[in-house]
C-alpha cells in the first residue's frame, strides 16, 4: 500500500518543529485512558536514565538525545544508598545531584517521573537501601517493620520536600507528572505475610500523604488502593489491564535489552520486538510507556549489585552505556514514536473497536465522531507472513508485526521493518603515554601489598564469621588468616607430592595464599550457590599461614529477605596428611576487613602519598595484590573514552580519584550463542545471546569529564596477577553508517526537517546515511540496490544488481554529514530483477 503522504505532512511539521515543547502549568489528574495534564489526555513516551549511571557532563546530551528520539518524558530512580550515607548524613553531589538532573530535564521541556522507591529494582546493590540500616535491631526490609518503615518514611519525605523546595513537582510548574513508592513489591508481598500485605498500603496511604500535587504509583503491585495507581514492568505489557477500571494504562518497564554478570554472555532484543512490543501496547488502549533502560549507563565504584553485575549497564539500550545513539535501534523507535503520536488524540479520545481478521490476525480501530480513524493492523504469528483485508484493502504483514494507519488507509511504519541507518562503532585503541615535552615517556609505581593481616586484626574467631555482617559492604575484601605446623616426616615432603587445599564457600570468589606465595582463585556462578576451591598447595616444614581473601562481588539486589542472605568460607580442610585430612575450619582465624592500601586510600588526593611507592619502567607481570599507579595524558579527540583491562585478572580502578569500577575480564563458557537473532516471537534474556567464550565485559567506560588535558593519576588495585603494560585507553569512535532499505518500507521522512523534504519524499522509500558531528561521508564501501544480502559490515551482492549503485550513491553523499537516497525509478532500474521481487538497497559508507 502506498503512502499517502500530504494528508499527514502538517501534522508532522508541527511536531518536528515543536520539539515536544511542553508546558507545565500545574494540574496532574487521571482517569481510565490516560494522565490528564492540564485538562488534556496525554500519550507519553518515558525513557529510564539514571543519574548516578553517568556524570553531570553527560546528562545534557543524555537528555538531548532521547529528546530527539520522541521521548517526552524522563525516569529515574532514587537512590537511597547513595544519598544517605549514615542515618540523617545526606549526599547530594556529582552523581547524585539530583535537583540539578531534574533541573536539566526541565529546560529541554520534558516530564519527568521520579521513582521514589526508595527500595529500586535495579542491579543496584543492595536494592539501593542503605547497609547501615540492615544492622539497625529489630529491621527487616520492606515488611511492617517498625524501623524499616521510619527510615523509608523519613527518606521518601525528605526527598519529597527537596523536590517541593525547588518547586519541581508538576502542581508547582515543574516537570515531576508522577512519583512512585515500592516497587514490584506484588511479587514478594506474600512472603511476608500479613506484614507485607499491611506495609504494601501503608506504603501507600504513606506516599500520598506527602501532598505532591501528583499522581503516585507502584509498579506490579496488585493490590494498590486508590488512588495509586499499578503499572506493569515486563517485555509485554499490551495484555495488562490496571485492577481498577478508573486507571490508566501505564507501562513503567519496557526491557529494550537485559543486563550482564560477569561469566555470563551477552544479550540483545531486537529492534523489531521492542517496536513490535511498544506498537502492541498502544494498539490495546495503553497510555503512558517507559524504556527501562533508554540510557543504562555504568556501575561506577562499587554500585553493581550482585552478585556479579558487571560494571557496564549497557542493557542493550536505544543509547548505548558511551552515550551514543545505538543506531538502527533508536533510530527504528523515533520512528515508531512519530507514527504514534500521529494517532494520539483518536487513540485518547475515539471510540475503539477490535476486530479480527484471522488467524493471529486483529486490527484495533480509534474513530471520533469528526469522521478521524487510526488503526493498528497485527500479526501476532511468530513464523508466518500475511496478507490481510481491511477495509476492502490488501495489506501485507510481515511475521511478528504491527502496522500504523493514522488515517485507517495508509500505513506509515511496520515495526518489523527498518529503516533506520546504522552506525558502524569502534573502540580505537590509544597506548597510554605521558609527555614531557616532545619526549613521550610512561613511569610506573608500584606497591605491593602483603598476603594476610595488616595493621591491628580487626577480630579473632574459632570458626567462620559471615563476610556480609563483617564487613558492613564497606570493602570487597576480607581476610581470613590461621597457620599450620608440618612435622618433618609428613610424607608429601620427602615424595615430592602436593597436599590439597579444600575449600567450600558460599560467595561470592576467594584467591588462596600459602606463605605469601599465591595459589590460585575460586568464584561462584553469578548466584548465591556454593562453590569450591581444589588445588595442590606448596607447605614446608615447620609453620606455614594460609591466608584466604574473601571476596564480595555485589550485594544481593531484590527477593525476600534478601538482606539476610551471607557471603564467605563455611569449610578449610587439607587432603594429604599421613593420617588424612586436616580440618581447619573450627580453628582459630584470624581476620582484617578491607586491604591495606583501600584503608589509606591510596586512590586518591592526600592518600597517594600514604605509602612508599616504588618506580619503574617496567612494572611487574603476573604479581597479585599490587596497586600500579602512572601518569598519563587524556586520549585526543573528544569521544568517549574505554579502559582495556582485558590482560588483567580482576580488581578495581580509579582515574584522578573517581571510581571507575570493578574490572574482571572474566569469560564466559556458554556454547548457546546465536549467530542472527531472529526476532519473531516473544523475547527472553537468553534467546540473543552473542560473546560465547569471550569476556562478558571487555572496556570499561571512563567519562570524558574526569580527564585533565595531562597529568591523569591512573590507579589500579590487581587481586591475582595481570599485565599492566597491555591496558590502554579506547576512543569509542563512529567509523561508518549503513544503511538497508527495501521499497516496500513505509516511511513518513520522520527523521528529515522541514516541510519542503516532506514533500519531496511522499510515496518514495528512501535510505538515508548520516554521520556523527566533525564528520561526513568520506567514501562508499558498498552500495547495491536489487537483491544484496548480508548485514553492515559484510553486504554482498545479489543475482540482481544495479551497476551504477555506487556511481548514484557517492554523487548523493560523498563529503557530506548525512545524504537521502530515493529508491525510485528516476534513479534505479527496477526492470532488472524479476518481477514480483522486493528490492532493496545496501550501503555502507565510511565517516572521517
Amino acid at each position: 500500500m502506498k503512502l499517502s503522504f500530504l494528508a499527514f505532512a502538517p501534522l508532522v511539521v508541527f511536531l518536528l518543529s515543536s520539539s515536544f515543547s511542553l508546558a507545565f502549568a500545574g494540574n496532574v489528574t487521571y482517569d481510565h485512558r490516560s494522565l490528564i495534564i492540564n485538562g488534556q489526555r496525554k500519550l507519553l513516551i518515558s525513557a529510564s536514565i539514571h543519574y548516578p549511571r553517568s556524570v553531570p557532563a553527560m546528562w545534557p546530551g543524555l537528555v538531548q538525545t532521547a529528546k530527539e528520539g520522541g521521548v517526552d518524558v524522563i525516569e529515574t530512580y532514587v537512590f537511597w544508598n547513595g544519598h544517605e550515607i549514615s542515618p540523617g548524613n545526606y549526599y547530594f553531589g556529582g552523581r547524585f545531584d539530583l535537583v540539578k538532573f531534574v533541573k536539566i530535564v526541565q529546560q529541554a521541556g520534558m516530564f519527568l517521573i521520579l521513582r521514589i522507591g526508595p527500595f529500586v529494582a535495579a542491579e543496584w546493590n543492595y536494592g539501593g537501601v542503605p547497609v547501615w540500616l540492615h544492622y539497625i535491631p529489630g529491621t527487616v526490609f520492606r515488611t511492617n517493620s517498625t524501623s524499616f518503615m521510619y527510615h523509608m518514611q523519613k527518606f521518601t519525605t525528605y526527598i519529597v520536600d527537596l523536590m517541593k523546595q525547588e518547586k519541581l513537582f508538576a502542581s508547582q510548574g515543574g516537570p515531576i507528572i508522577l512519583a512512585q513508592i515500592e516497587n514490584e513489591y506484588g511479587y514478594y508481598e506474600n512472603f511476608y505475610g500479613e506484614g507485607g500485605k499491611k506495609y504494601a498500603q501503608w506504603a501507600a496511604n504513606m506516599a500520598v500523604s506527602q501532598n505532591t500535587g501528583v499522581p503516585w504509583i507502584m509498579c506490579q503491585q496488585w493490590d494498590a488502593p486508590d488512588p495509586v495507581i499499578d503499572t506493569c514492568n515486563s517485555f509485554y505489557c499490551d495484555s495488562f489491564t490496571p485492577t481498577s477500571p478508573k486507571r490508566p494504562k501505564i507501562w513503567t518497564e519496557n526491557w529494550p535489552g537485559w543486563f550482564k554478570t560477569f561469566g555470563a554472555r551477552d544479550p540483545h532484543r531486537p529492534a523489531e520486538d521492542v517496536a513490535f512490543a511498544v506498537a502492541r501496547f498502544f494498539q490495546k488502549g495503553g497510555s503512558v510507556q517507559n524504556y527501562y533502560m533508554y540510557h543504562g549507563g555504568t556501575n561506577f565504584g562499587r554500585t553493581a549489585g550482585g552478585p556479579f553485575i558487571t560494571t557496564s549497564y549497557d542493557y542493550d539500550a536505544p543509547i548505548d552505556e558511551y552515550g551514543l545513539p545505538r543506531l538502527p535501534k533508536w533510530g527504528h523507535l523515533k520512528e515508531l514514536h512519530r507514527a504514534i503520536k500521529l494517532c494520539e488524540g483518536l487513540l485518547l479520545n475515539g471510540e475503539s473497536k477490535n476486530i479480527s481478521l484471522g488467524p493471529s490476525l486483529e486490527a484495533n480501530v480509534y474513530t471520533d465522531s469528526s469522521g478521524g480513524c487510526a488503526a493498528f493492523i497485527a500479526n501476532v504469528d511468530d513464523k508466518t507472513d500475511k496478507t490481510v483485508k481491511f477495509r476492502n484493502a490488501s495489506y501485507h504483514l510481515p511475521a511478528w508485526s504491527v502496522s500504523i494507519l493514522p488515517d485507517c488507509k495508509n500505513v506509515v511504519f511496520n515495526t518489523a521493518k527498518v529503516n533506520s541507518h546504522t552506525h558502524i562503532v569502534e573502540m580505537v585503541p590509544v597506548k597510554l603515554q605521558q609527555s614531557h615535552g616532545s619526549v613521550k615517556t610512561l613511569k610506573w609505581e608500584i606497591f605491593k601489598e602483603n598476603a594476610g593481616i595488616w595493621g591491628n586484626a580487626d577480630l579473632v574467631e574459632n570458626g567462620f564469621v559471615d563476610h556480609i555482617n563483617t564487613t558492613k559492604d564497606t570493602t570487597d575484601y576480607l581476610w581470613h588468616t590461621t597457620s599450620v605446623f608440618i612435622g618433618e616426616n609428613e610424607g608429601f615432603l620427602k615424595n615430592g607430592s602436593k597436599p590439597v587445599l579444600l575449600i567450600e564457600s558460599k560467595g561470592h570468589a576467594l584467591h588462596a595464599f600459602v606463605n605469601q606465595e599465591y595459589q590460585g582463585s575460586a568464584t561462584g556462578n553469578g548466584t548465591h550457590s556454593p562453590y569450591t576451591f581444589n588445588h595442590p598447595i606448596s607447605l614446608r616444614a615447620g609453620k606455614n599461614e594460609i591466608a584466604l581473601l574473601s571476596l564480595t562481588v555485589g550485594l544481593p539486589t531484590a527477593g525476600p529477605f534478601y538482606e539476610f542472605i551471607g557471603a564467605g568460607l563455611t569449610s578449610v580442610k587439607i587432603k594429604g596428611f599421613n593420617n588424612g585430612t586436616l580440618d581447619l575450619s573450627s580453628y582459630a582465624w584470624t581476620y582484617k576487613i578491607g586491604v591495606y592500601g583501600e584503608h589509606l586510600k591510596i586512590y586518591q588526593g592526600d592518600g597517594l602519598n600514604h605509602v612508599n611507592w616504588i618506580s619503574t619502567t617496567e612494572p611487574p607481570k603476573g604479581q597479585p595484590l599490587t596497586w600500579y599507579k602512572v601518569i598519563v595524558d587524556a586520549p585526543p579527540g573528544n569521544e568517549p573514552v574505554g579502559l582495556d583491562m582485558l590482560l588483567m585478572g580482576k580488581g578495581l580502578a580509579w582515574l584522578n580519584g573517581e571510581e571507575i569500577g570493578r574490572y574482571w575480564p572474566r569469560k564466559n563458557v556458554h556454547q548457546e550463542c546465536v549467530k542472527k537473532c531472529d526476532y519473531r516471537g516473544k523475547f527472553n534474556p537468553d534467546k540473543c545471546d552473542t560473546g560465547c567464550g569471550e569476556p562478558t565485559q571487555k572496556w570499561y567506560h571512563v567519562p570524558r569529564s574526569w580527564f585533565k588535558p595531562s597529568g591523569n593519576v591512573l590507579v589500579i588495585f590487581e587481586e591475582k596477577g595481570g599485565d599492566p603494560t597491555k591496558i590502554s585507553f579506547l576512543r569509542r569512535k563512529v567509523s561508518g553508517a549503513c544503511a538497508l532499505v527495501a521499497e516496500d518500507h513505509p516511511s513518513l521522512g520522520l527523521d528529515l526537517e522541514g516541510e519542503d523534504k516532506l514533500e519531496n519524499f511522499k510515496n518514495t522509500p528512501f535510505a538515508r546515511l548520516a554521520c556523527p558531528k566533525d564528520t561526513r561521508i568520506s567514501a562508499i564501501k558498498f552500495a547495491s540496490f536489487g537483491t544484496p544480502s548480508g548485514t553492515c559490515g559484510s553486504y554482498e551482492i545479489g543475482d540482481c544488481h544495479d551497476p551504477n549503485s555506487r556511481l548514484l550513491v557517492e554523487k548523493a553523499c560523498l563529503n557530506k554529514k548525512e545524504c537521502v537516497i530515493k529508491l525510485n525509478e528516476e534513479n534505479f532500474k527496477n526492470n532488472l530483477c524479476s518481477s514480483g521481487l522486493t528490492k532493496k538497497l545496501a550501503v555502507e559508507a565510511v565517516c572521517s
